[in-house]
């Protein structure tokens, strides 16, 4: 009997095989098959120190926005301090300039600028502002270092939680939370300091007489800050955060994202360096060492294609770059790429998309910068005395009596000079220059007067004009009516 040659490997060493050379699909569907539930409980994410060019440039961009936060509250600016929210006195100071609540049309421009800014990222880059900017993950990599400085590597903190309590792992998990804790502390009171003098803020944190509002605050911002960058971290992003959810509506097939080049790295499959036979075996450049799944802040497996979890921070490229170094391979297998890229066709980087959103963020950015540039510090009412329409002084002079209020918005004090036109021979009466401090608002009755003879109508226009005595050439003007008899 002729021996039979089966027609199919059935061997361990071909089952191994197969299983390494599933296609990205196939391996989609089995954790589908696998089933979750509605309301799967949440799993610890270890993230794994990643080292490369994008790590560290999101690092440095990190500390730079750190750095900004802590110590911009601190800075000083003629004496006064540079940033600062007056919520008591409704006063907005940034570097020498003072708004007021009537300038909430420049704030609304500088929102909608910000809003255009972010469409136009995400339009060309996807989620660079999650990956690099967002306070969330600018607080959560802050945690995560802290984390690592005291509890290890992520194999070590894996192990340290599987570990019984015992006196080093006490040690090490009281340390990282007396850390978290201190950073929380020193966020909330960066950010209440904005709100309250610093440096005021921190004497009376040092002698205990705290108000209720400004202790309410700290407390809560320090919770805050421990809960959503120690403990919530990626769930702020993946089911909190509405921009994770709609952003991905801005995205085309020429927008930038992270994505794994499939028809190079599958399949996957491990092997020895320097085996040069691996494509003969059905295998791609993936080791599926699971490296970049390990460095994700949010969990996720770049391999299963784009995702609305991904904050594009570029980890997973480093640590996919880092193992094909190792192997030999060429680096990008994980990378910046686009849609079309992937699939051999052409990336479009001037599109319509793309231009309007620039056209408008620059119409926008060019009309703030002069709105901003011919704004004038002061602000000029003049309001009519509603008791007495006029009156006829012993000279037989017409006069109308006025409230005029000036907002002296400068950081400054300044000297203002009274003026009035509009009618021959009409003139003020008595005070005609006035000192207002900075940030001050002050009421000025005043009096005009015009002889009868100058008088022919029964109300005419005039103009009252106020301009500073300085260098600075501040001048503002409002017109009002003047009322008085007519000659007959």
């Amino acid at each position: 009997m002729k021996d039979r040659i089966p027609t199919q490997d059935i061997t361990d060493a071909a089952k191994k095989r197969a299983h390494a050379v599933k296609s990205a699909n196939e391996r989609k569907i089995e954790k589908k098959q696998e089933g979750e539930s509605l309301y799967q409980k949440r799993k610890h994410i270890y993230v794994r120190k990643a080292i490369g060019l994008f790590t560290n440039l999101r690092t440095s961009v990190n500390w730079i926005f750190l750095l900004a936060y802590f110590t911009f509250s601190w800075l000083q600016w003629d004496g006064k301090q540079a940033i600062f929210f007056d919520l008591p006195n409704r006063q907005f100071n940034v570097f020498g300039s003072t708004f007021f609540p009537h300038d909430f049309m420049l704030l609304s421009w500088a929102l909608i600028i910000a809003a255009f800014l972010l469409f136009f990222m995400t339009v060309f880059a996807g989620r660079v502002w999650c990956g690099y900017a967002c306070p969330q993950s600018v607080w959560t990599f802050f945690f995560i270092w802290a984390e690592r400085i005291t509890e290890g590597s992520r194999n070590k903190r894996v192990s340290l939680d599987k570990a019984p309590m015992n006196g080093e792992k006490f040690l090490r998990k009281t340390a990282k939370h007396l850390i978290w804790l201190t950073i929380s502390a020193a966020t909330a009171f960066a950010f209440v300091g904005y709100f309250s003098p610093v440096r005021d803020l921190a004497s009376r944190i040092l002698s205990g007489d705290l108000g209720p509002w400004e202790t309410w605050w700290l407390l809560f911002f320090t919770v805050a800050t421990y809960v959503n960058a120690g403990w919530m971290r990626e769930q702020v992003c993946m089911y909190m955060c509405p921009y994770a959810r709609f952003q991905s509506v801005m995205f085309d097939r020429d927008t930038l994202v992270v994505s794994y080049d499939e028809k190079r790295g599958e399949g996957r499959g491990p092997r020895k360096k320097g085996d040069d036979t691996y494509k003969e075996r059905g295998l791609g450049d993936c080791i599926d060492c699971g490296v970049c799944v390990q460095v994700c802040p949010v969990g996720i497996d770049i391999r299963d294609g784009l995702q609305y979890e991904c904050i594009t921070c570029a980890a997973c490229i480093d640590g996919c770059n880092e193992m094909m170094d190792k192997m030999g391979y060429e680096r990008g297998l994980v990378r910046y790429t686009t849609e079309n890229e992937l699939e051999g066709k052409k990336t479009h980087i001037l599109r319509p998309r793309l231009i309007g959103y620039f056209a408008a963020l620059m119409a926008m950015i060019i009309a703030f910068a002069f709105a901003v540039g011919d704004r004038i510090p002061l602000e000029l009412e003049v309001l009519r005395d509603r008791n007495q329409l006029y009156r006829l002084d012993a000279e037989g002079n017409i006069e109308n009596s006025f409230i005029i209020k000036l907002a002296n918005m400068d950081q400054a004090t300044r000297t203002y000079e009274l003026s009035v036109k509009g009618l021959k021979g009409l003139e003020l009466v008595g005070t005609k220059e006035v000192s207002v401090s900075a940030g001050e608002v002050i009421s000025l009755p005043v009096r005009m007067k015009i002889s009868r003879e100058n008088m022919s109508e029964p109300s005419a226009d005039i103009q009252v004009t106020v301009k500073s005595t300085d260098s600075s050439g501040y001048e503002l003007s409002k017109e009002s009516r003047f009322i008085g008899a007519v000659q007959r």
